[in-house]
Protein backbone atom coordinates (compact mmCIF):
# COMPACT_ATOMS: atom_id res chain seq x y z
CA UNK A 1 0.00 0.00 0.00
CA UNK A 2 2.60 2.62 0.82
CA UNK A 3 4.48 1.80 -2.67
CA UNK A 4 1.55 2.16 -4.81
CA UNK A 5 0.67 5.68 -2.62
CA UNK A 6 4.37 7.05 -3.13
CA UNK A 7 3.91 6.12 -6.72
CA UNK A 8 1.08 8.55 -7.48
CA UNK A 9 2.33 11.46 -4.39
CA UNK A 10 4.67 12.92 -6.82
CA UNK A 11 1.72 14.17 -9.17
CA UNK A 12 -0.02 15.19 -5.99
CA UNK A 13 -0.58 19.57 -5.59
CA UNK A 14 1.97 20.94 -3.07
CA UNK A 15 -0.72 21.87 -0.33
CA UNK A 16 -1.94 18.18 -0.70
CA UNK A 17 1.67 16.83 0.13
CA UNK A 18 2.24 19.51 2.66
CA UNK A 19 -0.96 18.36 4.50
CA UNK A 20 -0.13 14.80 4.38
CA UNK A 21 -1.73 12.00 3.10
CA UNK A 22 -3.40 9.75 5.39
CA UNK A 23 -4.08 5.93 4.33
CA UNK A 24 -7.25 4.23 6.14
CA UNK A 25 -8.11 0.55 5.68
CA UNK A 26 -11.17 -0.59 4.86
CA UNK A 27 -13.44 -3.27 2.74
CA UNK A 28 -13.80 -2.01 -1.26
CA UNK A 29 -17.24 -3.61 -1.46
CA UNK A 30 -20.08 -0.85 0.01
CA UNK A 31 -22.61 -1.80 2.81
CA UNK A 32 -25.24 0.50 1.75
CA UNK A 33 -25.66 3.19 -0.42
CA UNK A 34 -28.11 6.01 0.62
CA UNK A 35 -29.36 8.54 -2.22
CA UNK A 36 -30.38 12.17 -1.55
CA UNK A 37 -32.69 14.08 -3.24
CA UNK A 38 -35.02 17.05 -3.47
CA UNK A 39 -38.76 17.55 -3.87
CA UNK A 40 -40.07 18.00 -7.59
CA UNK A 41 -40.99 22.15 -7.34
CA UNK A 42 -44.22 21.32 -10.08
CA UNK A 43 -44.34 25.40 -10.85
CA UNK A 44 -40.97 25.34 -11.74
CA UNK A 45 -40.94 22.22 -13.00
CA UNK A 46 -37.65 21.51 -11.47
CA UNK A 47 -36.09 20.26 -8.00
CA UNK A 48 -36.13 22.59 -4.91
CA UNK A 49 -32.38 22.05 -5.00
CA UNK A 50 -29.55 21.17 -7.05
CA UNK A 51 -26.99 18.94 -7.08
CA UNK A 52 -24.21 20.98 -6.28
CA UNK A 53 -26.08 22.13 -2.85
CA UNK A 54 -27.18 18.34 -2.21
CA UNK A 55 -23.46 17.61 -2.72
CA UNK A 56 -22.00 20.64 -0.48
CA UNK A 57 -24.85 19.30 2.66
CA UNK A 58 -23.80 15.91 2.33
CA UNK A 59 -19.90 16.66 2.74
CA UNK A 60 -20.65 19.12 5.72
CA UNK A 61 -23.51 17.34 7.20
CA UNK A 62 -23.76 13.60 6.76
CA UNK A 63 -20.55 12.42 5.36
CA UNK A 64 -18.57 13.09 8.37
CA UNK A 65 -21.39 12.40 10.84
CA UNK A 66 -21.73 8.66 9.19
CA UNK A 67 -17.53 8.41 9.35
CA UNK A 68 -17.60 8.61 13.35
CA UNK A 69 -20.00 5.65 13.52
CA UNK A 70 -18.43 2.48 14.96
CA UNK A 71 -17.82 -0.17 12.06
CA UNK A 72 -17.79 2.43 8.84
CA UNK A 73 -14.40 2.26 7.08
CA UNK A 74 -15.30 5.51 4.97
CA UNK A 75 -17.96 7.14 2.98
CA UNK A 76 -17.95 7.85 -0.66
CA UNK A 77 -20.09 10.49 -2.79
CA UNK A 78 -21.36 9.74 -6.12
CA UNK A 79 -22.18 12.78 -8.16
CA UNK A 80 -20.29 14.85 -5.41
CA UNK A 81 -20.00 18.87 -6.96
CA UNK A 82 -18.36 20.41 -4.39
CA UNK A 83 -17.90 24.28 -4.36
CA UNK A 84 -14.88 25.83 -6.27
CA UNK A 85 -14.38 29.08 -7.67
CA UNK A 86 -13.88 28.11 -11.75
CA UNK A 87 -11.83 30.39 -13.92
CA UNK A 88 -12.59 31.03 -17.64
CA UNK A 89 -10.40 32.98 -19.91
CA UNK A 90 -10.63 33.98 -23.37
CA UNK A 91 -7.77 32.75 -25.36
CA UNK A 92 -8.27 36.08 -27.86
CA UNK A 93 -8.04 38.57 -25.20
CA UNK A 94 -4.97 36.79 -23.59
CA UNK A 95 -2.96 36.45 -26.68
CA UNK A 96 -4.02 40.42 -27.92
CA UNK A 97 -2.18 41.31 -23.99
CA UNK A 98 0.48 38.83 -24.33
CA UNK A 99 -0.78 36.79 -21.08
CA UNK A 100 -0.29 33.01 -21.07
CA UNK A 101 -2.53 30.55 -18.58
CA UNK A 102 0.24 30.39 -16.75
CA UNK A 103 0.75 34.10 -15.55
CA UNK A 104 -3.27 33.84 -14.62
CA UNK A 105 -1.72 30.96 -12.46
CA UNK A 106 1.47 32.69 -10.93
CA UNK A 107 -0.85 35.28 -10.00
CA UNK A 108 -3.48 33.69 -8.45
CA UNK A 109 -0.98 31.74 -6.40
CA UNK A 110 1.13 34.95 -5.01
CA UNK A 111 -2.27 37.15 -4.24
CA UNK A 112 -4.85 34.30 -3.34
CA UNK A 113 -2.86 33.73 0.12
CA UNK A 114 -3.17 34.50 3.49
CA UNK A 115 -0.17 36.38 5.69
CA UNK A 116 0.40 38.08 8.14
CA UNK A 117 0.97 41.69 7.64
CA UNK A 118 2.09 43.30 11.32
CA UNK A 119 1.99 46.76 12.18
CA UNK A 120 3.79 50.03 11.74
CA UNK A 121 5.67 51.64 14.62
CA UNK A 122 5.72 48.72 16.44
CA UNK A 123 8.25 48.63 19.47
CA UNK A 124 10.93 48.98 19.26
CA UNK A 125 10.90 52.33 17.10
CA UNK A 126 12.94 54.88 16.25
CA UNK A 127 13.07 58.10 18.77
CA UNK A 128 10.07 60.49 17.91
CA UNK A 129 7.63 57.55 16.28
CA UNK A 130 4.28 58.47 18.14
CA UNK A 131 2.13 56.31 16.85
CA UNK A 132 1.59 53.02 16.04
CA UNK A 133 -0.47 50.96 13.07
CA UNK A 134 -1.98 47.89 12.18
CA UNK A 135 -1.94 47.16 8.66
CA UNK A 136 -5.11 45.14 7.50
CA UNK A 137 -4.76 43.64 3.86
CA UNK A 138 -6.53 41.38 2.29
CA UNK A 139 -6.06 37.44 2.58
CA UNK A 140 -8.14 34.81 0.75
CA UNK A 141 -10.17 36.08 -2.15
CA UNK A 142 -13.69 35.01 -0.89
CA UNK A 143 -16.41 35.79 -3.80
CA UNK A 144 -16.65 35.77 -7.94
CA UNK A 145 -15.91 39.96 -7.72
CA UNK A 146 -12.78 39.61 -5.90
CA UNK A 147 -11.46 37.13 -8.30
CA UNK A 148 -12.79 38.93 -11.13
CA UNK A 149 -10.91 41.89 -9.73
CA UNK A 150 -7.65 39.97 -9.88
CA UNK A 151 -4.59 41.92 -11.32
CA UNK A 152 -2.56 39.65 -13.72
CA UNK A 153 -0.28 41.78 -14.97
CA UNK A 154 1.18 45.47 -14.99
CA UNK A 155 2.10 46.95 -18.30
CA UNK A 156 5.12 49.49 -19.10
CA UNK A 157 2.67 52.64 -18.51
CA UNK A 158 1.36 51.27 -14.99
CA UNK A 159 -1.96 49.95 -16.37
CA UNK A 160 -3.37 46.89 -14.32
CA UNK A 161 -4.65 43.78 -16.02
CA UNK A 162 -7.86 42.23 -14.00
CA UNK A 163 -8.79 38.56 -14.54
CA UNK A 164 -12.31 39.80 -16.20
CA UNK A 165 -10.32 41.63 -18.75
CA UNK A 166 -9.34 38.51 -20.46
CA UNK A 167 -12.24 35.97 -19.18
CA UNK A 168 -14.55 35.67 -15.78
CA UNK A 169 -14.73 33.74 -12.34
CA UNK A 170 -17.62 31.91 -11.13
CA UNK A 171 -19.09 29.83 -8.40
CA UNK A 172 -19.35 26.55 -9.27
CA UNK A 173 -18.64 22.78 -8.65
CA UNK A 174 -15.46 21.34 -9.00
CA UNK A 175 -16.11 18.29 -11.31
CA UNK A 176 -19.08 17.79 -13.54
CA UNK A 177 -17.47 14.36 -14.77
CA UNK A 178 -20.53 12.25 -13.10
CA UNK A 179 -24.04 12.33 -13.28
CA UNK A 180 -26.15 10.99 -10.51
CA UNK A 181 -29.85 10.11 -11.25
CA UNK A 182 -32.33 8.66 -8.27
CA UNK A 183 -35.46 7.24 -8.58
CA UNK A 184 -37.44 7.25 -4.75
CA UNK A 185 -40.25 5.22 -4.31
CA UNK A 186 -42.54 8.26 -5.86
CA UNK A 187 -41.47 7.01 -9.03
CA UNK A 188 -40.13 10.12 -9.81
CA UNK A 189 -36.38 10.47 -11.36
CA UNK A 190 -34.25 13.38 -9.32
CA UNK A 191 -30.72 14.70 -9.98
CA UNK A 192 -29.04 14.53 -6.72
CA UNK A 193 -26.20 12.51 -5.09
CA UNK A 194 -24.99 9.18 -3.57
CA UNK A 195 -23.92 8.08 -0.42
CA UNK A 196 -21.61 4.38 -0.62
CA UNK A 197 -20.74 3.17 3.05
CA UNK A 198 -17.57 0.99 3.48
CA UNK A 199 -17.39 -1.10 6.24
CA UNK A 200 -14.24 -1.67 8.35
CA UNK A 201 -12.38 -4.97 8.59
CA UNK A 202 -13.64 -6.81 11.33
CA UNK A 203 -16.89 -5.11 12.18
CA UNK A 204 -20.48 -6.80 12.10
CA UNK A 205 -22.14 -5.92 8.93
CA UNK A 206 -25.76 -6.10 10.75
CA UNK A 207 -25.01 -3.67 13.22
CA UNK A 208 -22.58 -1.41 10.84
CA UNK A 209 -26.11 -1.10 8.65
CA UNK A 210 -28.83 -0.42 11.62
CA UNK A 211 -26.52 2.50 12.87
CA UNK A 212 -26.28 4.62 10.00
CA UNK A 213 -30.02 3.96 9.37
CA UNK A 214 -30.59 5.26 13.11
CA UNK A 215 -28.10 8.29 12.38
CA UNK A 216 -29.32 8.84 9.27
CA UNK A 217 -32.55 9.25 10.79
CA UNK A 218 -31.21 11.59 13.23
CA UNK A 219 -29.98 13.72 10.47
CA UNK A 220 -33.20 14.11 8.44
CA UNK A 221 -35.00 15.61 11.18
CA UNK A 222 -32.50 18.67 10.65
CA UNK A 223 -32.97 18.95 6.57
CA UNK A 224 -34.24 21.64 4.82
CA UNK A 225 -37.75 22.03 3.84
CA UNK A 226 -38.05 19.70 0.77
CA UNK A 227 -34.80 17.84 1.10
CA UNK A 228 -35.37 13.64 1.60
CA UNK A 229 -32.94 10.79 1.65
CA UNK A 230 -34.16 7.04 1.08
CA UNK A 231 -31.56 3.85 1.04
CA UNK A 232 -31.02 3.16 -2.78
CA UNK A 233 -29.44 -0.76 -1.85
CA UNK A 234 -28.32 -2.31 1.40
CA UNK A 235 -26.69 -5.50 1.49
CA UNK A 236 -27.34 -6.42 5.14
CA UNK A 237 -30.92 -7.62 3.85
CA UNK A 238 -29.33 -10.33 2.13
CA UNK A 239 -27.09 -11.38 5.31
CA UNK A 240 -30.63 -11.39 7.30
CA UNK A 241 -32.47 -12.73 5.09
CA UNK A 242 -29.72 -15.64 4.76
CA UNK A 243 -29.53 -16.36 7.77
CA UNK A 244 -33.17 -16.39 8.54
CA UNK A 245 -33.11 -18.96 5.87
CA UNK A 246 -29.92 -20.83 7.84
CA UNK A 247 -32.16 -20.70 11.16
CA UNK A 248 -34.81 -22.26 9.85
CA UNK A 249 -33.25 -24.78 8.16
CA UNK A 250 -31.75 -25.75 11.27
CA UNK A 251 -35.17 -26.08 12.94
CA UNK A 252 -36.40 -28.06 10.48
CA UNK A 253 -32.84 -30.17 10.87
CA UNK A 254 -33.48 -31.03 14.17
CA UNK A 255 -37.35 -31.70 13.77
CA UNK A 256 -36.47 -34.21 11.36
CA UNK A 257 -33.29 -35.92 13.58
CA UNK A 258 -36.08 -36.42 15.96
CA UNK A 259 -38.46 -38.01 14.50
CA UNK A 260 -36.22 -40.14 12.25
CA UNK A 261 -34.65 -40.63 15.60
CA UNK A 262 -38.12 -41.86 16.88
CA UNK A 263 -38.61 -43.72 13.66
CA UNK A 264 -35.79 -46.02 14.39
CA UNK A 265 -35.89 -46.26 17.41
CA UNK A 266 -39.71 -46.91 18.10
CA UNK A 267 -39.28 -45.19 21.51
CA UNK A 268 -40.02 -42.09 22.54
CA UNK A 269 -37.52 -42.18 25.18
CA UNK A 270 -34.88 -43.01 23.62
CA UNK A 271 -35.53 -40.27 21.01
CA UNK A 272 -35.80 -37.83 23.51
CA UNK A 273 -32.38 -39.08 25.07
CA UNK A 274 -30.20 -39.46 21.66
CA UNK A 275 -32.17 -35.69 21.17
CA UNK A 276 -30.46 -34.36 24.55
CA UNK A 277 -26.99 -34.38 22.50
CA UNK A 278 -28.23 -31.69 19.48
CA UNK A 279 -28.21 -29.09 22.52
CA UNK A 280 -25.08 -29.82 23.80
CA UNK A 281 -23.48 -30.47 20.61
CA UNK A 282 -24.30 -26.74 19.69
CA UNK A 283 -23.31 -25.40 23.00
CA UNK A 284 -19.61 -27.06 22.86
CA UNK A 285 -19.66 -25.71 19.30
CA UNK A 286 -20.29 -22.17 19.83
CA UNK A 287 -17.59 -22.14 22.98
CA UNK A 288 -14.68 -22.91 20.93
CA UNK A 289 -16.09 -20.50 18.08
CA UNK A 290 -15.67 -18.04 20.78
CA UNK A 291 -12.44 -18.93 21.49
CA UNK A 292 -11.30 -19.45 18.29
CA UNK A 293 -12.62 -16.12 16.87
CA UNK A 294 -15.33 -16.83 14.73
CA UNK A 295 -18.14 -15.03 13.70
CA UNK A 296 -21.43 -16.20 13.28
CA UNK A 297 -22.31 -15.59 9.44
CA UNK A 298 -24.21 -17.87 6.52
CA UNK A 299 -21.13 -20.41 5.89
CA UNK A 300 -21.20 -21.63 9.56
CA UNK A 301 -24.59 -21.17 10.51
CA UNK A 302 -24.94 -23.76 7.17
CA UNK A 303 -22.13 -25.58 8.64
CA UNK A 304 -23.88 -26.00 11.84
CA UNK A 305 -27.17 -27.08 9.85
CA UNK A 306 -25.17 -29.96 8.08
CA UNK A 307 -23.61 -30.80 11.33
CA UNK A 308 -26.82 -31.60 13.12
CA UNK A 309 -27.28 -34.82 11.61
CA UNK A 310 -23.98 -35.92 12.02
CA UNK A 311 -23.62 -35.06 16.03
CA UNK A 312 -26.42 -37.66 16.88
CA UNK A 313 -24.80 -40.25 15.06
CA UNK A 314 -22.73 -42.07 17.33
CA UNK A 315 -25.66 -41.73 20.01
CA UNK A 316 -27.63 -43.34 17.79
CA UNK A 317 -25.62 -46.13 17.39
CA UNK A 318 -25.36 -46.51 20.65
CA UNK A 319 -28.72 -46.45 21.59
CA UNK A 320 -29.10 -49.03 18.90
CA UNK A 321 -26.36 -51.82 20.62
CA UNK A 322 -27.96 -50.77 24.40
CA UNK A 323 -31.23 -51.51 22.87
CA UNK A 324 -30.14 -54.82 21.08
CA UNK A 325 -28.82 -56.52 24.63
CA UNK A 326 -31.53 -55.18 26.41
CA UNK A 327 -33.51 -57.56 23.83
CA UNK A 328 -31.60 -60.12 22.94
CA UNK A 329 -29.36 -60.41 25.80
CA UNK A 330 -31.78 -59.91 28.25
CA UNK A 331 -29.16 -57.49 30.21
CA UNK A 332 -30.60 -54.61 32.70
CA UNK A 333 -30.01 -50.92 31.76
CA UNK A 334 -27.81 -50.28 33.79
CA UNK A 335 -25.75 -53.80 33.14
CA UNK A 336 -26.39 -52.46 28.74
CA UNK A 337 -25.01 -48.89 29.52
CA UNK A 338 -21.86 -50.37 31.32
CA UNK A 339 -21.07 -53.16 28.78
CA UNK A 340 -18.05 -52.77 27.12
CA UNK A 341 -19.33 -51.48 23.26
CA UNK A 342 -18.88 -53.94 20.44
CA UNK A 343 -19.70 -53.11 17.20
CA UNK A 344 -20.84 -55.29 14.77
CA UNK A 345 -21.43 -55.07 10.56
CA UNK A 346 -22.55 -57.85 7.96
Amino acid sequence: MQNRVSTVQSRLPGPVTQTGVQVEKANNNFLLAIGLYADRDEAAGEDLYDDIYLSNYADLYLADAIKRIKGVGGVQIFGERKYAMRLWLDPERLASRNITPQDVVGALQQQNIQVGAGQIGQPPALPGQQYQYAVTVQGRLKNAEEFNNLVIKTTNTGTLIRLNEVGRAELGAENYGSVLRFTPNDRVTHQGVGLGVNQQFGSNALDVAKEVKLEMQRLSASFPPGMRYAVAFDTSTFIEAGAGEVVQSLVEAVVLVVLILFLFLQSWRSALVTTIVIPIAFIGTFIFVKLLGFSINTLTLFGLTLATGLVVDDAIVIIEDITRRIQEDGMSPREARSHPWIFYSE
